[in-house]
């Protein structure tokens, strides 16, 4: 459990990003809303591909694309589930970067 804290860190922020966050956005805020958390998941899928050394990370744009459908029953409604299918491509792109970037830097941090 200790291995993996780095990856429940920020699977908990993600989590607070789809359930919390809409709590305080209003009805003509959902355009913006979707946008900041699919910056957000980005960004945090990133994160995760640059800090995380663990196979774990790999599962992780699938388990953020799961954990958002319950959130569409809650704040909106079922045209926005095709949403989670935005999320897993924005977090597997995010994790392909941030895997890259975690590469290149171990490979630069060998070389020396």
């Amino acid at each position: 459990m200790k291995r993996y804290i780095k990856e429940l860190i920020i699977f908990v922020l993600q989590l607070c990003m789809f359930y919390i966050l809409p709590l305080f956005a209003g009805p003509a805020d959902a355009i913006g809303m979707v946008l900041l958390i699919v910056l957000a998941t980005l960004l945090l899928s990133l994160v995760i591909g640059v800090a995380s050394d663990s196979k774990v990370k790999y599962l992780y744009p699938v388990v953020i694309a799961v954990t958002f459908i319950p959130s569409v029953f809650i704040y909106y409604n079922e045209s926005a589930l095709i949403h989670s299918v935005w999320y897993l491509i924005v977090s597997v792109v995010g994790l392909a970067i941030g895997s890259l970037i975690n590469l290149l830097s171990h490979k630069t941090k060998l070389s020396k």
